[in-house]
């Protein structure tokens, strides 16, 4: 009788151990899940100056912020699949531009939209939020953008990741040079026309997302990205905005030797994380960079211009290396 009773209570106490290592396996399983899953993504608005601002954020506020900017003809939702990547160890914000995704679009026949103005909305928002150092991502339009924010205040840049963002004649070719010179000076309703047409549907495919992908990138290149803009550029003002900053770009090539002269000085610590097979923004403006930041870290990536969209992971993976 004792024999069973002892027998019994092993069973019992081997059936309890067996339970209690594996809640014990369950809850480190889900401790490690939870390690790697990232935290998520919030969408905000702010209003500034009576206009709404939206932004992507995510991440803790304490640990440094990255600020992602994004270019044309798109908005923060370029970065969807980045943020999730960097807000493990970063804070994120991304904001739309005045005028892009899901910030408000004032009329263009009373808001006259130039970078000035885009870099001024960014720079209010970013007061707003308490963000004074930050880490600034920039690609296309973001470079204008965010060069102008650095600007007004260097010591505020804690680095700069640069994604066929342009700041070197050597990146353009004289074609695409004389574009923006034209786009500027050529007041002329036929250049008006030519510049609305360029935002049209077919254009935006196959020209700005398509236009320097080979059929080894095509599967990679999500058709997501024209869609969400395409939706944005509906109306003829949603477009003519764009045609207005088209018709300003040409002040970025001027201010080209103003922005180099602060990169020289200032040093900041760079990543450039570029497209190689982009035709509008070439690699000779990523290589250009190295005459006044010698110490900036290049990499030239098998994707085109919207290489955040081809290669997030990668990218993600050089911010992580070189931020650490």
């Amino acid at each position: 009788m004792k024999n069973i009773i002892y027998l019994f209570c092993s069973v019992f106490l081997l059936i309890i151990s067996c339970n209690n290592q594996s809640t014990e396996k369950t809850k480190n399983i889900s401790d490690e899940a939870s390690f790697f899953l990232p935290p998520p993504t919030t969408y905000n608005t702010i209003k500034i100056n009576d206009v709404n601002l939206f932004y992507r954020e995510a991440g803790d506020p304490k640990k440094p912020t990255i600020v992602l900017l994004h270019g044309y003809p798109s908005s923060s939702h370029s970065y969807r699949n980045l943020i999730p990547m960097l807000a493990s160890h970063y804070h994120i914000i991304a904001p739309d531009n005045l005028g892009s995704g899901y910030s408000d679009h004032p009329n263009p026949e009373t808001t006259t939209y130039t970078f000035d103005l885009l870099a001024d909305y960014t720079n209010q928002l970013l007061k707003a939020l308490k963000i004074d150092n930050y880490i600034m991502y920039m690609q296309d339009f973001g470079a204008p953008v965010g060069y102008r924010m650095m600007l007004k205040d260097p010591k505020r840049i804690d680095a700069l990741i640069v994604q066929n963002a342009n700041a070197y004649l050597d990146g353009l070719t004289p074609a695409r040079q004389a574009f923006f010179k034209k786009a500027q000076e050529d007041t002329s309703q036929e250049e008006l026309d030519f510049l609305y047409n360029i935002t049209a549907e077919d254009v935006i495919i196959n020209k700005q997302y398509l236009f320097d992908l080979d059929t080894t990138n095509y599967k990679i290149q999500s058709p997501d990205a024209w869609t969400h803009d395409l939706s944005f550029l509906q109306s003829k003002n949603d477009r003519l905005i764009q045609v207005q900053l088209f018709q300003d770009y040409y002040t970025n090539l001027l201010a080209y030797p103003t922005w180099q002269k602060m990169l020289k000085e200032t040093q900041p610590k760079t990543l450039i994380t570029w497209g190689a097979k982009d035709e509008k923004f070439n690699a000779n403006g990523a290589k250009a960079y190295l005459r006044d930041l010698p110490n900036a870290e290049l990499h030239l990536l098998d994707a085109g211009h919207f290489a955040v969209e081809e290669k997030t992971r990668d990218i993600a993976e050089l911010i992580l290396k070189f931020l650490n």
